[in-house]
Protein backbone atom coordinates (compact mmCIF):
# COMPACT_ATOMS: atom_id res chain seq x y z
CA UNK A 1 0.00 0.00 0.00
CA UNK A 2 1.20 3.60 -0.69
CA UNK A 3 0.49 4.61 3.10
CA UNK A 4 0.99 2.27 5.78
CA UNK A 5 -2.03 1.98 7.69
CA UNK A 6 -1.09 -0.65 10.54
CA UNK A 7 -1.25 1.77 14.26
CA UNK A 8 2.30 2.21 16.02
CA UNK A 9 1.12 0.06 19.15
CA UNK A 10 -0.54 -2.80 17.22
CA UNK A 11 2.07 -5.36 18.11
CA UNK A 12 1.19 -4.65 22.09
CA UNK A 13 -2.62 -5.87 21.26
CA UNK A 14 -2.07 -9.52 22.78
CA UNK A 15 -4.11 -11.26 24.99
CA UNK A 16 -2.80 -14.58 25.57
CA UNK A 17 -5.60 -15.50 27.27
CA UNK A 18 -7.74 -16.13 24.51
CA UNK A 19 -4.55 -16.37 21.77
CA UNK A 20 -3.44 -19.70 23.63
CA UNK A 21 -7.52 -21.33 22.94
CA UNK A 22 -6.29 -21.39 19.29
CA UNK A 23 -3.11 -23.56 20.18
CA UNK A 24 -5.11 -25.59 22.56
CA UNK A 25 -8.06 -26.60 20.21
CA UNK A 26 -5.32 -27.80 17.37
CA UNK A 27 -3.71 -29.85 20.00
CA UNK A 28 -7.32 -30.98 20.80
CA UNK A 29 -8.32 -32.09 17.34
CA UNK A 30 -5.20 -34.38 17.59
CA UNK A 31 -6.85 -36.07 20.22
CA UNK A 32 -5.94 -34.55 23.89
CA UNK A 33 -8.35 -33.91 25.84
CA UNK A 34 -8.12 -30.48 27.23
CA UNK A 35 -9.53 -28.94 30.49
CA UNK A 36 -10.26 -25.02 29.83
CA UNK A 37 -8.46 -23.00 32.65
CA UNK A 38 -7.24 -19.96 30.92
CA UNK A 39 -10.48 -17.70 31.02
CA UNK A 40 -12.27 -16.42 34.32
CA UNK A 41 -15.89 -17.41 32.58
CA UNK A 42 -17.59 -18.85 35.88
CA UNK A 43 -20.68 -20.52 33.80
CA UNK A 44 -18.32 -22.60 31.31
CA UNK A 45 -17.12 -24.09 34.40
CA UNK A 46 -20.55 -25.01 35.48
CA UNK A 47 -21.98 -22.42 37.81
CA UNK A 48 -25.31 -22.08 37.57
CA UNK A 49 -27.44 -18.55 37.19
CA UNK A 50 -29.83 -18.42 40.23
CA UNK A 51 -33.15 -18.70 39.37
CA UNK A 52 -34.63 -15.49 40.79
CA UNK A 53 -31.92 -13.68 38.49
CA UNK A 54 -33.05 -15.53 35.59
CA UNK A 55 -36.60 -14.37 36.53
CA UNK A 56 -35.64 -10.80 36.75
CA UNK A 57 -33.45 -10.91 33.30
CA UNK A 58 -36.98 -13.01 31.59
CA UNK A 59 -39.28 -10.31 33.25
CA UNK A 60 -37.50 -7.81 31.66
CA UNK A 61 -37.12 -9.33 27.97
CA UNK A 62 -40.56 -9.38 27.66
CA UNK A 63 -41.02 -5.60 28.47
CA UNK A 64 -40.37 -3.99 25.19
CA UNK A 65 -38.40 -0.94 26.98
CA UNK A 66 -35.55 -3.70 27.42
CA UNK A 67 -35.61 -3.44 23.40
CA UNK A 68 -34.96 -0.01 22.71
CA UNK A 69 -31.90 2.86 22.98
CA UNK A 70 -30.83 3.71 26.33
CA UNK A 71 -29.54 7.36 27.17
CA UNK A 72 -26.35 7.63 26.06
CA UNK A 73 -24.42 7.33 28.83
CA UNK A 74 -26.35 4.54 30.48
CA UNK A 75 -30.36 3.92 31.66
CA UNK A 76 -31.37 6.83 34.09
CA UNK A 77 -32.63 5.22 36.54
CA UNK A 78 -29.56 2.76 36.91
CA UNK A 79 -27.34 5.26 36.74
CA UNK A 80 -29.72 7.37 39.74
CA UNK A 81 -29.81 3.66 41.42
CA UNK A 82 -25.54 3.50 41.12
CA UNK A 83 -24.55 6.27 42.15
CA UNK A 84 -26.72 6.22 45.50
CA UNK A 85 -24.54 2.88 46.21
CA UNK A 86 -21.67 4.68 46.06
CA UNK A 87 -22.92 7.64 48.12
CA UNK A 88 -23.94 4.79 50.64
CA UNK A 89 -20.21 4.22 51.34
CA UNK A 90 -19.69 7.39 52.44
CA UNK A 91 -16.17 8.69 50.75
CA UNK A 92 -16.14 10.31 47.27
CA UNK A 93 -19.88 11.63 46.59
CA UNK A 94 -20.81 11.40 42.89
CA UNK A 95 -24.36 12.00 40.59
CA UNK A 96 -25.86 9.97 37.85
CA UNK A 97 -23.89 12.31 35.75
CA UNK A 98 -20.44 10.03 36.95
CA UNK A 99 -21.67 7.18 35.94
CA UNK A 100 -20.73 5.89 32.30
CA UNK A 101 -21.62 2.42 30.73
CA UNK A 102 -20.19 1.04 28.02
CA UNK A 103 -20.29 -2.83 26.46
CA UNK A 104 -18.28 -4.54 28.85
CA UNK A 105 -15.18 -3.21 30.14
CA UNK A 106 -12.73 -4.19 27.19
CA UNK A 107 -15.10 -1.21 25.33
CA UNK A 108 -14.30 0.82 28.09
CA UNK A 109 -10.87 -0.28 27.96
CA UNK A 110 -10.35 1.10 24.48
CA UNK A 111 -12.13 3.97 24.85
CA UNK A 112 -10.22 4.64 28.06
CA UNK A 113 -7.22 5.05 25.86
CA UNK A 114 -8.55 5.52 22.81
CA UNK A 115 -8.90 9.10 23.49
CA UNK A 116 -6.14 9.85 25.92
CA UNK A 117 -3.26 12.04 24.93
CA UNK A 118 -0.32 9.62 23.00
CA UNK A 119 2.36 11.16 25.61
CA UNK A 120 0.02 10.64 28.82
CA UNK A 121 1.00 7.12 30.15
CA UNK A 122 -0.76 5.17 32.86
CA UNK A 123 1.67 3.29 34.99
CA UNK A 124 -0.03 -0.21 35.51
CA UNK A 125 0.80 -3.19 38.21
CA UNK A 126 3.13 -6.18 36.88
CA UNK A 127 2.17 -8.89 36.58
CA UNK A 128 -0.48 -7.14 34.72
CA UNK A 129 -4.14 -8.07 33.15
CA UNK A 130 -3.55 -8.67 29.30
CA UNK A 131 -6.73 -6.04 28.41
CA UNK A 132 -5.47 -3.18 30.66
CA UNK A 133 -1.47 -3.49 29.71
CA UNK A 134 -1.93 -4.04 25.90
CA UNK A 135 -4.25 -0.92 25.42
CA UNK A 136 -2.12 1.34 27.21
CA UNK A 137 1.07 -0.21 25.20
CA UNK A 138 -0.99 0.34 21.61
CA UNK A 139 -2.07 4.27 22.89
CA UNK A 140 1.23 5.22 22.97
CA UNK A 141 3.43 3.02 20.84
CA UNK A 142 6.00 1.71 23.82
CA UNK A 143 6.10 -0.84 26.09
CA UNK A 144 3.59 -0.81 29.31
CA UNK A 145 5.18 0.99 31.73
CA UNK A 146 4.46 -0.88 35.36
CA UNK A 147 5.14 -0.96 38.73
CA UNK A 148 6.11 -4.42 41.11
CA UNK A 149 3.20 -6.65 42.75
CA UNK A 150 5.85 -8.44 45.67
CA UNK A 151 4.90 -11.93 45.89
CA UNK A 152 6.93 -11.88 49.03
CA UNK A 153 4.27 -9.50 50.44
CA UNK A 154 1.55 -10.91 49.35
CA UNK A 155 1.31 -9.92 46.00
CA UNK A 156 1.19 -6.26 47.52
CA UNK A 157 2.44 -2.87 45.60
CA UNK A 158 5.84 -1.93 45.45
CA UNK A 159 4.79 1.50 47.00
CA UNK A 160 8.43 2.85 46.53
CA UNK A 161 8.65 1.59 43.01
CA UNK A 162 5.15 3.22 42.38
CA UNK A 163 6.67 6.34 43.78
CA UNK A 164 10.36 6.67 42.28
CA UNK A 165 8.67 5.55 38.84
CA UNK A 166 6.16 8.99 38.95
CA UNK A 167 8.67 10.78 40.57
CA UNK A 168 11.51 10.32 37.49
CA UNK A 169 9.12 10.26 34.79
CA UNK A 170 6.85 13.08 34.09
CA UNK A 171 5.13 11.58 31.01
CA UNK A 172 3.50 9.15 33.60
CA UNK A 173 0.02 10.52 33.87
CA UNK A 174 -1.97 8.33 36.42
CA UNK A 175 -1.76 4.96 38.53
CA UNK A 176 -3.88 2.15 37.34
CA UNK A 177 -5.11 -0.49 40.39
CA UNK A 178 -6.55 -4.12 39.75
CA UNK A 179 -8.62 -4.53 43.23
CA UNK A 180 -9.28 -7.26 43.82
CA UNK A 181 -6.44 -8.41 41.80
CA UNK A 182 -6.57 -9.93 38.48
CA UNK A 183 -3.85 -12.57 37.99
CA UNK A 184 -2.50 -12.40 41.61
CA UNK A 185 -6.09 -12.92 43.68
CA UNK A 186 -4.46 -9.97 45.75
CA UNK A 187 -6.78 -7.62 47.82
CA UNK A 188 -5.54 -4.55 49.04
CA UNK A 189 -5.97 -2.98 52.49
CA UNK A 190 -7.66 0.55 52.92
CA UNK A 191 -4.02 1.34 54.33
CA UNK A 192 -1.92 0.78 50.64
CA UNK A 193 -5.02 2.27 48.78
CA UNK A 194 -4.53 5.35 50.79
CA UNK A 195 -1.00 5.93 50.28
CA UNK A 196 -1.74 5.47 46.61
CA UNK A 197 -4.01 8.46 46.89
CA UNK A 198 -1.50 10.16 48.56
CA UNK A 199 1.03 9.51 45.89
CA UNK A 200 -1.31 10.70 42.88
CA UNK A 201 -1.78 14.28 45.33
CA UNK A 202 1.35 15.07 45.22
CA UNK A 203 2.15 14.89 42.04
CA UNK A 204 -1.03 16.04 40.46
CA UNK A 205 -1.92 12.58 38.66
CA UNK A 206 -4.92 10.56 38.57
CA UNK A 207 -5.98 7.28 39.58
CA UNK A 208 -7.46 4.35 37.93
CA UNK A 209 -8.40 1.27 39.75
CA UNK A 210 -10.06 -1.55 38.12
CA UNK A 211 -13.21 -3.53 40.41
CA UNK A 212 -14.27 -6.17 38.69
CA UNK A 213 -14.01 -8.31 40.93
CA UNK A 214 -14.91 -5.88 43.99
CA UNK A 215 -17.61 -8.00 45.24
CA UNK A 216 -15.77 -11.43 44.48
CA UNK A 217 -13.70 -10.69 47.98
CA UNK A 218 -12.95 -13.57 50.49
CA UNK A 219 -10.29 -11.05 52.30
CA UNK A 220 -10.38 -10.42 56.16
CA UNK A 221 -11.13 -6.99 55.82
CA UNK A 222 -13.56 -7.48 52.85
CA UNK A 223 -14.61 -5.06 49.92
CA UNK A 224 -12.34 -1.34 49.77
CA UNK A 225 -13.96 0.82 46.77
CA UNK A 226 -11.89 3.57 45.34
CA UNK A 227 -14.13 6.16 46.05
CA UNK A 228 -13.93 5.30 50.00
CA UNK A 229 -10.31 6.09 49.75
CA UNK A 230 -10.16 8.63 46.79
CA UNK A 231 -10.99 11.86 49.02
CA UNK A 232 -11.97 14.64 47.50
CA UNK A 233 -8.85 16.24 45.79
CA UNK A 234 -7.65 13.26 43.44
CA UNK A 235 -9.17 12.71 39.80
CA UNK A 236 -10.45 9.34 39.20
CA UNK A 237 -12.27 6.57 38.05
CA UNK A 238 -13.34 3.08 39.08
CA UNK A 239 -14.58 0.90 36.30
CA UNK A 240 -17.20 -1.50 37.32
CA UNK A 241 -18.73 -4.53 36.03
CA UNK A 242 -21.49 -7.39 36.32
CA UNK A 243 -19.48 -10.17 34.29
CA UNK A 244 -18.18 -11.72 37.39
CA UNK A 245 -20.43 -10.48 39.62
CA UNK A 246 -23.95 -11.85 38.64
CA UNK A 247 -22.01 -13.72 36.59
CA UNK A 248 -22.84 -12.79 33.37
CA UNK A 249 -19.72 -12.69 31.26
CA UNK A 250 -21.91 -12.84 28.17
CA UNK A 251 -23.91 -9.24 28.61
CA UNK A 252 -20.75 -7.58 28.18
CA UNK A 253 -21.59 -4.82 30.51
CA UNK A 254 -19.49 -2.47 32.37
CA UNK A 255 -19.34 1.21 33.52
CA UNK A 256 -17.25 3.69 34.99
CA UNK A 257 -18.07 5.59 38.56
CA UNK A 258 -15.78 9.18 37.95
CA UNK A 259 -14.93 10.96 40.94
CA UNK A 260 -13.73 14.41 41.79
CA UNK A 261 -14.17 15.37 37.60
CA UNK A 262 -14.41 18.80 38.54
CA UNK A 263 -11.37 19.80 40.31
CA UNK A 264 -9.35 19.63 37.22
CA UNK A 265 -10.77 21.28 33.81
CA UNK A 266 -8.10 18.86 31.95
CA UNK A 267 -9.32 16.08 33.72
CA UNK A 268 -13.04 17.25 33.01
CA UNK A 269 -12.33 17.65 29.25
CA UNK A 270 -11.31 14.45 29.02
CA UNK A 271 -14.41 12.67 30.77
CA UNK A 272 -16.29 14.62 28.75
CA UNK A 273 -14.02 12.86 25.51
CA UNK A 274 -15.66 9.41 26.20
CA UNK A 275 -19.07 10.94 26.64
CA UNK A 276 -18.37 12.42 23.14
CA UNK A 277 -17.45 9.21 21.76
CA UNK A 278 -20.24 6.99 23.20
CA UNK A 279 -22.38 9.19 21.76
CA UNK A 280 -21.22 7.87 18.27
CA UNK A 281 -22.51 4.53 19.25
CA UNK A 282 -25.77 6.33 20.56
CA UNK A 283 -25.53 3.76 23.63
CA UNK A 284 -24.00 0.28 25.38
CA UNK A 285 -26.59 -2.29 25.26
CA UNK A 286 -29.95 -2.08 27.50
CA UNK A 287 -31.25 -5.10 28.82
CA UNK A 288 -28.24 -5.94 31.05
CA UNK A 289 -28.42 -2.66 32.40
CA UNK A 290 -32.15 -2.91 33.66
CA UNK A 291 -31.73 -5.57 35.46
CA UNK A 292 -29.07 -3.91 38.07
CA UNK A 293 -31.25 -2.13 40.43
CA UNK A 294 -33.38 -5.34 40.36
CA UNK A 295 -31.10 -7.78 40.49
CA UNK A 296 -28.96 -5.54 43.48
CA UNK A 297 -31.94 -4.69 45.34
CA UNK A 298 -33.34 -8.14 45.58
CA UNK A 299 -32.98 -9.64 48.96
CA UNK A 300 -31.41 -12.76 47.68
CA UNK A 301 -28.05 -10.71 46.11
CA UNK A 302 -26.30 -10.49 49.69
CA UNK A 303 -26.58 -14.03 50.26
CA UNK A 304 -25.45 -14.97 46.37
CA UNK A 305 -22.34 -12.72 46.98
CA UNK A 306 -21.35 -14.55 50.23
CA UNK A 307 -22.37 -17.79 49.31
CA UNK A 308 -19.90 -17.35 46.06
CA UNK A 309 -17.26 -15.77 47.96
CA UNK A 310 -17.44 -18.58 51.01
CA UNK A 311 -17.15 -21.19 47.84
CA UNK A 312 -14.02 -19.58 46.60
CA UNK A 313 -12.16 -18.78 49.40
CA UNK A 314 -12.44 -23.22 50.21
CA UNK A 315 -11.32 -23.63 47.10
CA UNK A 316 -8.41 -21.07 47.23
CA UNK A 317 -7.69 -22.64 50.19
CA UNK A 318 -7.56 -26.01 48.63
CA UNK A 319 -5.92 -25.08 45.62
CA UNK A 320 -2.98 -23.00 47.88
CA UNK A 321 -2.33 -26.63 50.17
CA UNK A 322 -2.24 -28.91 47.34
CA UNK A 323 0.11 -26.85 45.37
CA UNK A 324 2.42 -25.34 48.70
CA UNK A 325 5.67 -27.74 49.60
CA UNK A 326 6.64 -27.87 45.68
CA UNK A 327 10.52 -27.49 45.62
CA UNK A 328 11.34 -24.21 43.48
CA UNK A 329 7.28 -23.04 43.41
CA UNK A 330 5.97 -20.25 45.52
CA UNK A 331 1.96 -19.86 45.96
CA UNK A 332 0.45 -17.04 47.63
CA UNK A 333 -3.18 -18.14 48.55
CA UNK A 334 -5.55 -15.68 46.76
CA UNK A 335 -7.91 -13.06 48.59
CA UNK A 336 -10.20 -12.25 46.15
CA UNK A 337 -10.98 -12.88 42.54
CA UNK A 338 -11.04 -16.76 41.32
CA UNK A 339 -7.83 -16.92 40.10
CA UNK A 340 -4.28 -18.66 41.54
CA UNK A 341 -1.02 -17.73 39.94
CA UNK A 342 1.91 -20.34 40.42
CA UNK A 343 4.99 -18.83 40.88
CA UNK A 344 8.15 -20.58 39.57
CA UNK A 345 11.16 -19.16 42.20
CA UNK A 346 14.31 -17.76 40.11
CA UNK A 347 16.04 -20.20 38.57
CA UNK A 348 13.92 -23.04 38.58
CA UNK A 349 13.04 -23.42 35.15
CA UNK A 350 15.87 -24.37 32.70
CA UNK A 351 15.29 -24.91 28.64
CA UNK A 352 15.91 -28.77 28.92
CA UNK A 353 13.13 -29.74 31.06
CA UNK A 354 10.26 -31.86 29.57
CA UNK A 355 7.55 -33.41 30.54
CA UNK A 356 6.36 -36.99 28.09
CA UNK A 357 4.03 -36.37 25.78
CA UNK A 358 2.94 -39.85 24.16
CA UNK A 359 1.10 -38.32 21.33
CA UNK A 360 3.14 -38.57 18.57
CA UNK A 361 1.62 -35.97 16.43
CA UNK A 362 1.07 -33.73 19.46
CA UNK A 363 5.05 -34.00 20.29
CA UNK A 364 6.13 -33.28 16.65
CA UNK A 365 3.65 -30.04 16.80
CA UNK A 366 4.71 -28.47 19.86
CA UNK A 367 8.37 -29.02 19.51
CA UNK A 368 9.25 -26.23 17.05
CA UNK A 369 7.36 -23.89 19.58
CA UNK A 370 9.35 -24.47 22.37
CA UNK A 371 12.42 -23.06 20.37
CA UNK A 372 11.60 -19.05 21.07
CA UNK A 373 9.44 -19.40 24.37
CA UNK A 374 10.23 -18.07 27.06
CA UNK A 375 10.56 -20.38 30.78
CA UNK A 376 7.18 -20.47 31.62
CA UNK A 377 5.61 -20.62 28.56
CA UNK A 378 7.81 -23.55 27.68
CA UNK A 379 6.38 -25.71 30.98
CA UNK A 380 2.66 -24.26 30.03
CA UNK A 381 3.29 -26.24 26.42
CA UNK A 382 4.36 -28.92 27.42
CA UNK A 383 1.77 -29.32 30.21
CA UNK A 384 -1.14 -28.96 27.63
CA UNK A 385 0.25 -31.50 25.31
CA UNK A 386 0.91 -33.94 28.14
CA UNK A 387 -1.72 -33.13 30.77
CA UNK A 388 -4.19 -30.75 28.68
CA UNK A 389 -4.41 -28.67 31.01
CA UNK A 390 -4.44 -25.13 29.43
CA UNK A 391 -3.17 -22.23 31.50
CA UNK A 392 -1.89 -18.84 30.72
CA UNK A 393 2.03 -18.13 31.99
CA UNK A 394 3.14 -15.10 33.66
CA UNK A 395 5.19 -13.85 31.28
CA UNK A 396 1.79 -12.86 29.11
CA UNK A 397 0.67 -10.76 32.02
CA UNK A 398 2.77 -8.12 31.56
CA UNK A 399 6.05 -9.67 33.91
CA UNK A 400 9.31 -10.98 33.80
CA UNK A 401 8.87 -13.37 36.34
CA UNK A 402 7.89 -17.19 35.70
CA UNK A 403 5.05 -18.92 36.24
CA UNK A 404 1.04 -19.13 35.28
CA UNK A 405 -2.16 -18.15 35.98
CA UNK A 406 -4.88 -20.88 36.89
CA UNK A 407 -8.57 -20.07 37.82
CA UNK A 408 -10.73 -21.46 41.00
CA UNK A 409 -13.63 -21.94 39.14
CA UNK A 410 -14.17 -25.79 38.31
CA UNK A 411 -18.02 -26.50 40.18
CA UNK A 412 -16.87 -30.34 40.11
CA UNK A 413 -14.96 -30.93 42.87
CA UNK A 414 -13.72 -34.13 42.22
CA UNK A 415 -12.56 -32.34 38.50
CA UNK A 416 -11.33 -29.38 40.85
CA UNK A 417 -8.68 -31.76 42.85
CA UNK A 418 -7.65 -33.38 39.71
CA UNK A 419 -6.46 -30.20 38.39
CA UNK A 420 -4.86 -29.62 41.16
CA UNK A 421 -3.32 -32.62 41.68
CA UNK A 422 -2.20 -33.35 38.84
CA UNK A 423 -0.97 -29.26 38.22
CA UNK A 424 1.04 -30.87 41.22
CA UNK A 425 2.20 -33.94 39.69
CA UNK A 426 3.00 -32.25 36.24
CA UNK A 427 5.28 -29.34 38.21
CA UNK A 428 7.38 -31.98 40.12
CA UNK A 429 8.28 -34.05 37.16
CA UNK A 430 9.22 -30.95 34.96
CA UNK A 431 11.33 -29.55 37.66
CA UNK A 432 13.06 -32.86 38.63
CA UNK A 433 13.71 -34.00 34.64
Amino acid sequence: MRRNIVHSGADALIYEIRQIVALAKQIEAMGVSITWENIGDPIQKGESVPTWMKDIVSGLVAQNKSWAYTATQGDETTRKFLASKVNERGGAQITSDDILFFNGLGDAVAKIFGFMRREARILGPSPAYSTLSSAEAAHSGYEHLTYELNPDNDWMPDLEDIENKVKYNDSIAGILLINPDNPTGAVYPKEVMREIVKICEKYDIILICDETYAHVNYSEWGSIHLSEVIGDKVCGFALRSISKEFPWPGARCGWLEVFNRKNDPTFERYIKSLLDAKMLEVCSTTLPQLSIPLVYSHPEFLNHLKFRNQKFKKKAEKATKILTGIPGVKVIQPKGAFYLTVLFEDGALKPHMTLPISNTKVRDFVAPLMDKAALDRRFVLHLLASAGICVVPLSSFCCNRNGFRVTLLEEDETKFEWIYETLAENIRKYLAS
